[in-house]
């Protein structure tokens, strides 16, 4: 008896979520178990790598055996000598029975001296004003912001604690106790331009439920003099912007996680989240003493909005001037329903790449970086390392974090995705066009790949549509049992996909609704679906325009389960069949083509010839 098992967005059954342990899995680059793990003691948070002048890595982290926010959290060091296979004991930076130490951000000056900023409860509180009664015990958000330093690459670190002047803003004089204590916290690391160095931290108003921090801002503390001044206690700092707020979002009242690149003119952006459902981002062109007006980040210029959750988006420039933001793809309006937790929905880890045109960055479309094969794991906190040319990237669940190898060509595509206008060749097993293709042709379908050994496969069209009725057919390759694929029209005026294998069915389609990456009528339109069994998602590109919800749903992507299998109906698929429009191409690759790939094809124009393969 057939199994319907629809698409899912976020969350299913623990039970339904054990992937098949297969050679392929183990060696997608993408899958975050195939990881080296770094040591912890239980809860770790934030794991940042520093090369060192030493050759080493040293990487600073938050941890403890408790939960995140538990009594004896506090922040360590550990090394590695293979580029982050392997790993040293815990050091630490602050001990576990001292005051709360936590949100460590390492920098590197020139001479080799390693800095360590962190939040320190330089008062030792075991309680502040809450609404409620559980946040007001968690005390690792609060103090003075303090740092410490390591002239050995880590291996030691200094008994002096400095801490850092912070004059009051707004925020501040407004929070919970009066501007009494002050409620901050910063991630990412701190970077240098024109001989300054800056990092992005928040500032908490508001502190209770729902979210611990209810109200916050984005700000930046910047020093003219770390790089050179050899005395700690001789740094200069300034805190910015320079008037009474920080950076807000257009709506919502949570605008924090401030994180920061230096454009090639010297200019500063940032990216910051909210619980709007769409990250902001900001440029100042003074050096951080102003900035643009409140805006939700958008792909470029007039561009639509990039959407995201409540979670870390962060921004990193790399040597060859290029630029990669890390982000989870989903939210919007939607994310704002009831039964929402703004803080979930961090698996996978998508990445736009970015480049610069005329003072301004450009982003690509995204694509996924890293993934969990249990939608629930939250993946997170990233931190991006360059060593011998090759790129790095940590992340953490919390309880674990782990170092990946980048697969260098996943950036090239990114980063080339601007100019790219070729149809890409490897895995294309089936390409047909025609002016248009005739009603009812029949195309040996070539076989595909066995989803549960975690392959995958696109398929991409040239179609016009005359009308957007449902219950039109594009391509259909199901047997008698229904297993196989169909490509149709629904009811709200987008394209369905249906996936059989028999037993077990899923079902997505492409965004409905007229904005961006949506069909049309008349227009003569460029169409990818791709299965990628590694994470598990079905993603549609219209148009070049990776399908991300819009304006109607959280999601444009979606997941299968792990139970659907082979998807091979019948030898030859009916193309075009009760089609009011015209289909004009159709290529099978046996392999999801990268979202890069999918555009490069869309820009290569409709074939004008008719081929076969």
């Amino acid at each position: 008896m057939l199994s319907r098992l629809f698409v899912l967005l976020c969350v299913s059954a623990p039970a339904l979520l054990v992937a098949p342990d297969v050679a392929r899995a183990n060696d997608d680059p993408r899958r975050i178990r195939n990881g080296w793990t770094i040591p912890d003691e239980g809860y770790c948070d934030q794991p940042y790598v520093i090369v060192t002048d030493q050759g080493h890595w040293l990487c600073t982290m938050t941890t403890g055996e408790g939960k995140e926010g538990a009594v004896g959290q506090h922040i360590v060091a550990t090394i590695s000598h293979d580029k982050g296979r392997t790993w040293s004991d815990l050091i630490p930076i602050e001990p576990s029975d001292g005051p709360e130490a936590s949100w460590v951000m390492p920098l590197k000056v020139p001479g080799g001296r390693i800095y360590a900023f962190y939040t320190y409860n330089s008062e030792n509180l075991r309680e502040v004003p809450s609404n409620s009664p559980s946040v007001g015990r968690r005390v690792d958000t609060l103090g003075a912001y303090a740092f410490k330093w390591s002239d050995d690459g880590g291996l030691t670190w200094s008994d002096d604690r400095l801490e850092i002047p912070m004059r009051p803003m707004r925020i501040d004089r407004g929070n919970t106790t009066g501007g009494e204590t002050l409620f901050f916290w910063g991630v990412g690391k701190p970077i240098t331009t024109n001989d300054v160095a800056y990092f992005g931290f928040a500032k908490v108003g508001k502190w209770g439920v729902p979210g611990g921090m209810v109200e916050s801002q984005g700000v930046f503390m910047r020093s003219d003099n770390i790089l050179t001044e050899p005395d700690p206690s001789r740094i200069r700092w300034e805190l910015l912007p320079e008037d009474d707020e920080g950076l807000r979002a257009p709506k919502g009242p949570v605008s924090d996680e401030a994180n920061l690149v230096a454009l090639s003119d010297g200019s500063l952006f940032a990216t910051y989240r909210t619980i709007d459902g769409y990250p902001c981002h900001a440029y100042s062109r003074d050096g951080g003493r102003t900035w643009t007006p409140s805006a939700y980040m958008t792909y470029g210029p007039e561009g639509r909005r990039v959407k995201h959750p409540r979670a870390a988006n962060f921004v990193k420039k790399f040597s060859n001037g290029k630029y990669l933001y890390w982000f989870h793809n989903h939210g919007g309006e939607q994310i704002h329903r009831d039964d929402w937790n703004p803080y979930q929905g961090r698996n996978p880890a998508w990445v736009l790449g970015g480049i610069e045109r005329d003072g301004l960055i450009h982003w690509s479309e995204p694509e996924i970086l890293l993934y969990d094969d249990d939608p629930n794991v939250r993946i997170s906190y990233p931190d991006f390392i360059e060593d011998d040319g090759e790129l790095y990237v940590t992340e953490t669940q919390k309880e674990i974090a782990r170092v990946h190898r980048v697969d260098p060509t996943l950036l090239d595509d990114l980063w080339g995705q601007f100019d790219r206008r070729e149809v890409e060749r490897s895995g294309l097993v089936l390409e047909l066009a025609g002016d248009p293709i005739a009603a009812g042709t029949e195309a040996a379908m070539p076989p595909l790949p066995d989803l549960g050994d975690r392959g995958g496969f696109s398929i991409g069209l040239w179609v016009r549509f005359r009308e957007l009725t449902e219950g039109q057919s594009l391509l259909d390759s199901r047997d008698e049992s229904g297993r196989g694929l169909h490509l149709f029209t629904t009811g709200r005026s987008t394209l369905g996909v249906t996936l059989s294998d028999g037993d077990h069915e899923a079902t997505w389609d492409s965004d409905p609704g007229t904005g961006p990456g949506t069909l049309k009528v008349g227009d003569l339109q460029h169409i990818v679906v791709t299965v990628d069994a590694g994470p598990q998602i079905i993603s549609v590109v219209v148009d070049g325009i990776f399908n991300d919800g819009g304006a109607i749903r959280q999601y444009g992507w979606g997941r299968f389960l792990p139970e659907l299998g082979d998807l091979n109906g019948r030898d030859r698929a009916i193309l075009a069949s009760r089609l009011y429009g015209e289909l004009r191409s159709v290529r099978v690759y046996d392999r999801p083509l990268r979202t890069s790939e999918a555009v490069g094809n869309f820009r290569a124009g409709v074939p004008r010839h008719e081929t076969a393969e």
